[in-house]
């Protein structure tokens, strides 16, 4: 049983007022969305609860709007087309709450949508100030979370209505936190992780997270070249932090405590300089030439990778392994993720991955949808994975 409250549990909600607190924070320009994939994704949850005769009542930030209300900021564009992926009309008030956004709820009938301006354009929302979620509540009987990608927020919105309203997790929101749990909250072992990226600094919490609850830890990217530097390996130019070498021995110290393992390169795709097409060679990583950087893992680490895929029941991922922007940079990346596509579409492997740049390359090498699931949630994604709390998620658990 889930340890929150989820659509199945809702009961009666025809006629109801549901506020859906749902992530509309997509790319947009000219007016227009150019990437509706988090629209998406929220699509089953509004239409269930419409479908059930619900006021389905939406509730979104979009961007960070300093100064209060302004065009630029304004979800009047995503409207349309959250109508064009649900294939129905969703109507729109220009203000979350008073009488702009009352009177619009009050217009609303069984099964209608509705999307309210960015809650953002309150400072208070972000306070989690009671009087605004207050003024939120107001037009609503019952509230439905289903953006885990704010979850990791304590505001108005995302939190504070929980408190005053029956609240469950929307599907969005249910499938995010089933398929966390089978990544690291309860997972299948033996559990291996995959991280990569550019610093170690951005992900020091992740990793003295990881190392107490994987079996084998690899780490690709810019940041193994920190990691490397620290055992006393030159990296010539490449990307490395230097300072860090003190930060990396003790999260190999704490990975060897807990019985982790720690998977670093053993050759790289080393260049003189970052650019698409440029002369390029695979050397042992103890051969790195002073003048030359990392731009990707080679082939034997490429292989070794994929053995531990292959030893592993669950798999987390969360960044590149090389440059994959610029081929052939892209190679390792690619094949890993096409290798750990395999074995889940084999039943073989449960593949958990997500933040930006984990979600680009996977797109990259076209396995995306061959994941058990990738999440787009960012921050909230990696703050899980670092263990931190997420008040979104939480109050909804005390709920249960």
């Amino acid at each position: 049983m889930a340890a929150f409250k989820t659509l199945d549990d809702i009961g009666n909600i025809s006629g109801k007022r549901v506020l859906v607190r749902v992530d509309l924070n997509v790319p947009v320009a000219d007016g227009k969305v150019t990437d509706a994939t988090r629209i998406e994704r929220i699509a089953p949850t509004i239409a269930e609860l419409s479908g059930k005769g619900a006021k389905v009542i939406l509730l979104a930030h979009f961007g960070r709007p300093k100064d209060g209300p302004s065009a630029e900021f304004s979800l009047e564009p995503i409207a349309k087309a959250t109508a064009e992926v649900l294939g129905r009309s969703v109507g729109f008030a220009s203000d979350c709450v008073g009488d702009t956004a009352g009177s619009a709820v009050a217009a609303m009938n069984k099964g209608d949508v509705l999307l309210l301006e960015n809650t953002r354009f309150y400072k208070t929302e972000e306070k989690n100030d009671p009087a605004f979620t207050e003024r939120l509540a107001a037009n609503g009987d019952i509230f439905v979370n289903d953006a885990f990608s704010a979850a990791h927020r304590a505001h108005s919105s995302t939190e504070g209505l929980a408190r005053l309203l029956p609240a469950y997790a929307g599907r969005t929101m249910q499938a995010e936190l089933e398929a966390l749990e089978k990544g690291l909250g309860n997972p299948v072992r033996p559990v291996v992780a995959i991280v990569g990226g550019a610093k170690v600094s951005t992900k020091i919490d992740l990793l003295m997270n990881l190392v107490k609850k994987v079996d084998a830890l690899v780490i690709g990217g810019g940041m193994a070249n920190t990691f490397l530097a620290a055992r006393g390996t030159a990296v010539g130019k490449s990307l490395c932090e230097h300072d860090l070498a003190p930060t990396a021995k003790q999260i190999m110290i704490e990975a060897a405590e807990a019985g982790c393992a720690i998977i670093l390169p053993v050759d790289g795709v080393v260049a003189k300089e970052f650019k698409a097409g440029a002369a390029c060679e695979t050397v042992a990583i103890s051969d790195v030439p002073a003048d030359g950087m990392i731009l990707d893992v080679g082939e034997r680490t490429v292989k070794a990778i994929g053995e531990w895929i292959d030893r592993a029941a669950t798999l987390v991922w969360n960044g590149p392994l090389g440059a994959f922007e610029i081929e052939p940079f892209d190679h390792a990346t690619v094949a890993a993720a096409r290798h750990a596509a395999a074995r889940t579409n084999a039943g073989k492997l449960v593949s958990v991955a997500g933040g930006g740049d984990t979600v680009a390359a996977l797109n990259h090498a076209g396995v995306a949808d061959d994941f058990t699931y990738v999440s787009t949630a960012g921050g909230a994604f990696l703050e899980w994975m670092e263990g931190k709390p997420l008040p979104g998620v939480d109050v909804l658990k005390k709920q249960a």
